[in-house]
């Protein structure tokens, strides 16, 4: 650490001079002397970090416990490992290792540090690429990894395609009680650049591509509020978000997550009634049924879509067409339905699309119960907002844009989605792609006490520990600190 202070007081201390008194003269440019010295100190900071891991392999090749098991196999006169890091790109030396016994390579560094091997993108830049590409796109997001370097797109599709995700979520310490919930599902249709490997794609014998796909998304939530008082704005009250594609996941295993999350979080024999509103896909319908007691709504948006199709034919008696189609859905029969709507047809013109008037009614045929159940006066009921939230959540990112997946990357993608929406922290998730690294064999010491258990331990907490009491209460150089802390890890990880 030494060098990168006297680094600091030699050059930076001179370089924010002549910057600052360079910006007495022009104070306008106040976005120049800004970034002069964020670039200065990126520059100072990756100094600093690579004199830190330096000193940390010297003390790994300084260390008797080491000369107990390993032996330096090859110490470089000049860096031989990069680490991309948030602020930038780290060079620094690194020593190589061969075991006495087992004849292993190792470079003791990353295993204290839990370097993986190949590995040169440090959690941090992870953390900001991820935070940027679930939102715009590869491309930015590897510009966003690193203030001062840039990672490719490739690079961010392999990160991205590699990701695992937390299976569970926050648990309450005591489940909520609410008179009602609401879930919510529909999903967005993408492209697709390849299935699984590039030109695997198929045409059918008609022209057409095996290039679409689709993407799920099912919210659960307690209901609306306005954003604000009198606001004509509203907002979902605790919103949780689960998406995978068609492909990535079962129909059943999405659906029982969805429950299990309303099992664990709320108290189910205090909610009245559980709402679902759909368009009544069939993925929805038969995930519907693993969920007792549901009653599902039709999506307000689809419903008015077809009676629409139903009725926008009769012109000036349209709205009351529409009315009459209301008041029957309500309170009527499907086949008082059946009987208006043949009466609604005598009206379509030569040019009027018959296939889709028919398709629209049996779309309500078919969905008869949620249509109902969507008119009629419900207690707890409110709207849907399926479209809009498949908008946001999906379609921004997946399928607005001219984008093409491959049903690996959807699947991240949608799950990354619904991380994100649910208030996720990406360095959390970046520091989860790494299982807990095993202690090496024989790497247990016994009767070795922890300095930094030694340290902190306060007077009479520990019976093993009070002789050292008295002799650890000096006050200790932040130097001596620093190696005794990684000396601990010495002891303990090789």
């Amino acid at each position: 650490m030494e060098k990168s202070i006297q680094h600091f007081n030699d050059v930076c201390v001179g370089f924010f001079d002549k910057l600052t008194a360079e910006f007495y003269k022009t104070p306008t440019d106040i976005a120049g002397f800004v970034k002069q010295v964020t670039d200065e100190l990126h520059r100072w900071g990756l100094l600093l970090i690579q004199e830190t891991l330096e000193n940390m392999d010297q003390m790994i090749r300084e260390s008797g416990k080491r000369k107990l098991s390993w032996v330096i196999e090859k110490q470089p006169t000049k860096p031989n490992k990069k680490l991309v890091t948030s602020l930038g790109t780290v060079c620094f030396k690194k020593t190589l290792f061969t075991n006495k016994e087992t004849g292993e390579m190792c470079y003791l560094l990353d295993r204290i540090m839990g370097i993986e091997k190949h590995e040169r993108i440090t959690e941090d830049a992870i953390a900001k690429l991820l935070e940027e590409a679930v939102q715009t796109s590869y491309r930015r997001g590897g510009k966003a990894a690193s203030f001062l370097d840039d990672l490719s797109k490739q690079t961010v599709k392999n990160v991205i395609h590699s990701l695992n995700f937390p299976q569970g979520w926050l648990k309450p310490k005591e489940k909520k009680i609410v008179d009602y919930l609401y879930i919510e599902a529909d999903e967005d249709h993408i492209s697709l650049q390849y299935r699984n490997e590039k030109g695997d794609l198929t045409k059918s014998p008609k022209g057409r591509k095996n290039n679409g796909a689709i993407t799920k998304l099912i919210y659960v939530h307690e209901g609306v509020a306005p954003d604000a008082p009198m606001s004509k704005r509203h907002h979902l009250i605790n919103p949780y978000f689960f998406s995978r594609s068609a492909q990535g996941c079962s129909n059943e295993e999405l659906w029982d997550t969805v429950y299990r999350y309303i099992d664990e979080n709320y108290d189910l024999e205090k909610v009245k009634r559980v709402y679902v509103s759909s368009d009544g896909g069939g993925w929805i319908v038969g995930g519907m049924r693993r969920i007792a007691g549901v009653i599902h709504l039709l999506d307000q948006y689809h419903l008015e879509q077809h009676l629409s199709s139903l009725a926008n034919h009769m012109l000036d008696d349209k709205a009351e067409a529409r009315a009459e189609l209301h008041r029957i859905i309500c309170k009527g029969t499907k086949q008082a339905f059946v009987e208006y709507t043949w009466k609604l047809q005598e009206y379509l013109t030569k040019g009027s699309d018959l296939a889709s008037f028919e398709a629209s009614r049996d779309y309500i045929l078919n969905n008869w119960s949620a249509a109902k159940y969507r008119l009629k006066k419900t207690e707890g009921k409110v709207g849907s907002s399926t479209e809009g939230h498949v908008s946001h959540v999906l379609s921004s990112r997946m399928s607005t844009a001219a984008l093409g997946w491959s049903l690996k990357g959807a699947d991240k993608m949608a799950q990354l989605r619904a991380y994100y929406l649910n208030g996720g922290d990406m360095l959390e998730l970046a520091r989860y792609q790494k299982e807990e690294m095993p202690l090496v064999a024989g790497g247990e010491y016994q009767g070795y006490i922890s300095p930094s258990r030694v340290i902190t331990t306060p007077r009479n907490a520990d019976r093993d520990l009070n002789r050292y009491y008295d002799q650890t209460q000096a006050h200790l150089a932040l130097d001596v600190k620093k190696k005794l802390y990684f000396q601990e890890h010495i002891w303990t990880d090789i």
